[in-house]
């Protein structure tokens, strides 16, 4: 039985809009993932750890067979073949891949926290979500998307960047 699931994906270094094209197209190659949308793709300025280029931003609604764990496990290994090196905590990075939603479980996990622990205050999380996940349906703790939006507090330096042509591969950066 597949279930809905919905990640998020961001890049601030190298060909940025390269390397969420190349992340997309791993997670519909991955054996019980069938991403079945795209957000467009945001611009925004790093959180945290801020000495470094801004991100850009997107989020992709799959359908899957795999379990919360497995998934996560395939994520981290897409970003390993993408480059991905853990230095600096939320420093640059090729590919990042947060897995946010699973269905409507809630799992607690050293190592995996679902829904994702920090989303309802990353504008540039849900911005993108909004793109993809039904406007109407509850998201967390009995709030709509549009409210976790108006109460994030980063929610000025997200900035609409193009979209991903995901189903052609295209290169989106003239939009």
């Amino acid at each position: 039985m597949a279930v809905k699931a919905y990640l998020a994906l961001g890049s601030n270094m190298g060909e940025r809009v390269k390397f969420l094209q190349r992340a997309v197209e791993a997670l519909q190659a991955t054996d019980g993932i069938k991403v079945t949308d795209v957000s467009a793709i945001y611009e925004t300025e790093p959180v945290g750890y801020v000495d470094q280029p801004a991100f850009l931003n997107m989020v992709v609604a799959i359908e899957t067979t795999l379990q919360p764990e497995q998934l996560l496990s395939d994520a981290l290994a897409i970003e390993q073949r993408l480059d991905r090196v853990r230095t600096i905590r939320n420093g640059p990075r090729t590919i990042d891949i947060d897995v946010l939603l699973y269905g409507a479980e809630s799992i607690q996990l050293p190592h995996l926290q679902i829904p994702h622990p920090a989303m309802q205050e990353r504008a540039f999380v849900l911005v993108p979500l909004r793109d993809v996940y039904d406007a109407g349906e509850l998201l967390l703790h009995g709030k709509t998307i549009e409210e976790w939006i108006v109460q994030a507090n980063d929610l000025k330096g997200v900035r609409r960047w193009g979209t991903l042509d995901w189903a052609t591969g295209s290169d989106p950066s003239a939009n």
